[in-house]
């Protein structure tokens, strides 16, 4: 039994997301959704919201935001090469997230900024004995009362 997009019918924003891959589980689009990530048409959207063939949908997966306008509804999870028929990627976002992911690969390794590992023993107190107020700690913080008598 193939499974092929539908040209009409229902179909909520949650399971067209999940059904055109951008999710792996209908609840996690959902969750993307609610926390404000998908937009329809310039406007924040429910879970419960019908797409229509010919919507703008912007969503926003990790660093990367993309832009697809609907193609064809289904609410049936099927194989990539069905899904890639959904929708189509606006050549704005295409450019946008190639340029997304070359500025990753070319950004430097984060551990290659560390110039040394952990502190050593020795280190460690160092830096302790620098943070440590002057004097004693009963010198800096008392809870006794202080009063003058007349």
């Amino acid at each position: 039994m193939a499974h092929e997009p539908q040209g009409s019918g229902k179909v909520r924003l949650d399971k067209w997301l999940w059904a055109a891959r951008f999710y792996k589980t209908r609840g996690l689009s959902a969750d993307e959704i609610d926390k404000g990530r998908v937009a329809v048409n310039g406007a924040a959207a429910k879970p419960a919201r019908e797409v229509r063939v010919g919507d703008r949908i912007e969503l926003r997966i990790g660093p990367v935001t993309r832009t697809v306008d609907v193609r064809a509804l289904s609410g049936v999870r099927g194989p990539a090469s069905a899904a890639a028929l959904l929708y189509e990627e606006t050549a704005e976002s295409v450019s946008l997230r190639l340029a997304v992911a070359e500025r990753r690969r070319l950004a430097p390794e984060p551990a290659e900024t560390i110039a040394q590992g952990r502190p050593s023993k020795r280190d460690r107190r160092d830096l302790d004995a620098m943070r440590r107020p002057a004097g004693n700690w009963n010198d800096r913080w008392s809870a006794s009362l202080d009063r003058s008598e007349d």
